[in-house]
């Protein structure tokens, strides 16, 4: 019996049509729009002006606390404007905006970095090395890496979970990444142990990847302190606390995190990210996106420097199809549809999805029947349907009782509701606003 967590869950077809599409490197951008927020926590600060000439890698945010994160260039080239543009979010966001200098040949060098497995920097020096170069959650969430390592003395912390479960329907930058970095992932796994002294490493996978499944366990057939464990395919196995008590039968607190219960996750994405950081001082600026639809001409997985416009992708796998209807950053379930294609892609942006008509339109919202779905499906055991009308009524101290904030915004009541009611778009307002009550009493 494969391993999954006990409450809600749903399954949702899985549409993985680049699953076996290697990772093309995209043609780097003529101008690149770089954000200063692409992470939870306080934007960086920019340390560059108008008309200053960059490098690649070279800071140009610095971090704004401890919980925030450095900016790097993507590209070599020339600052031509400070603006707020409109990024992924749909509000406008203070961006560095970079022309590429086409003259420059470290613009175009595809380097390949050999396999470097010994580990030569002390737990220390990891975690400076992590904060230094921009690090953050690939997952979506974008949480500051060096944060989750800087664990306090005495915290009893006895494992490592790696995030490599994908289970968002149409991504699969994390599955092709395992099946053509896994040397590199599992080293990135052994240097994450070291900085967190932990003697104990589980990666967990879906099981519709079993052959990212199946070289993983031969990597580490002589690795007794690295597991790899198959989870049944379930949405959404990828959340942090629903992978916690799958893989060891730990529940995480309400508005708790893993540390909690002696715990750290991280994804495969950012795993390969620290390894690259550590090993070869690379600062985080590409990452692997999707590019995905069913009436996408080429749809396939790209390295992809960070601020490229979503523009330059979508003319990669053959434009825009006749028809569609949204273009989502991210996947169907947890992703956000955006305004144009000059938004840029980010630390956090795992996929591009255009969907056509027939597949985007919503059903018209009817009153809810009292089915009890949402309910049922609901991996944090909360009730929806409660929390979207406490929501629409603006009864926003009831709905903090009703522990709205511990909703994962996974979007499985909105996908079972027979009366096609926007429980998610109401429970995110409500989430919001409670958010920041909370904020103005503390």
């Amino acid at each position: 019996m494969l391993k999954t967590f006990p409450k809600g869950g749903i399954h949702p077809p899985e549409n993985k049509l680049t699953s076996s599409k290697s990772i093309k490197r995209l043609t780097v951008p003529k101008m690149v729009n770089v954000p200063i927020a692409q992470h939870i926590g306080i934007p960086a600060e920019i340390v560059v002006e108008v008309k200053d000439k960059v490098v690649i890698g070279q800071v140009i945010a610095k971090s704004g606390g401890f919980v925030s994160s450095n900016i790097h260039s993507p590209v070599a080239g020339t600052v031509t404007k400070l603006d707020k543009i409109i990024d992924s979010s749909g509000y406008k966001k203070q961006c560095i905006v970079i022309r590429t200098d086409v003259k420059d040949e470290s613009n175009f060098e595809e380097k390949e970095y050999p396999l470097l497995q010994e580990i030569t920097l002390s737990a220390k020096e990891i975690l400076q090395r992590v904060n230094d170069f921009g690090i953050v959650g690939l997952g979506g969430a974008t949480f500051p890496s060096h944060v989750k390592l800087n664990v306090k003395e005495g915290t009893k912390l006895d494992c490592l979970i790696i995030n490599g479960v994908e289970c968002e329907p149409y991504l699969t930058a994390d599955h092709r990444l395992m099946l053509e970095k896994s040397a590199e992932i599992i080293v990135g796994i052994e240097i994450l142990m070291k900085a967190l002294h932990v003697e104990k490493a589980i990666v967990g996978i879906e099981n519709n990847k079993k052959d990212a499944i199946d070289l993983f366990k031969k990597a580490t057939k002589n690795n007794s302190k690295i597991q790899v464990a198959a989870l049944q395919v379930k949405y959404p196995q990828g959340g942090e606390k629903q992978l916690v008590r799958a893989l060891l039968n730990r529940e995480v607190p309400k508005n708790g995190l893993p540390l909690d219960v002696g715990v750290v996750v991280h994804n495969v994405g950012t795993i390969f990210a620290i390894y690259e950081a550590v090993q070869y001082n690379k600062p985080l600026i590409e990452r692997v996106v999707t590019v995905t639809g069913k009436k996408i001409e080429n749809a396939s997985n790209f390295w992809v420097k960070i601020g490229t416009p979503i523009s330059d992708l979508i003319a990669e796998v053959g434009g825009l199809p006749e028809g569609t209807r949204k273009i989502v950053n991210g996947g169907p379930m947890m992703g956000k549809a955006i305004k144009n294609t000059d938004v840029p892609v980010t630390k956090g942006t795992s996929g591009i999805l255009v969907i056509a008509e027939e597949e985007a339109s919503r059903g018209e919202a009817k009153n809810c029947i009292r089915c009890g779905e949402c309910v049922f499906v609901c991996p944090m055991g909360l009730e929806p349907h409660l929390l979207m009308n406490l929501s629409e009524k603006g009864l926003f101290e009831r709905a903090s009782n009703e522990d709205i904030m511990t909703c994962i915004e996974c979007g499985s009541c909105s996908y079972v509701c027979p009366s096609d009611r926007p429980l998610l778009d109401y429970i995110r307002f409500g989430k919001n606003i409670v958010k920041k009550l909370q904020t103005s009493k503390n």
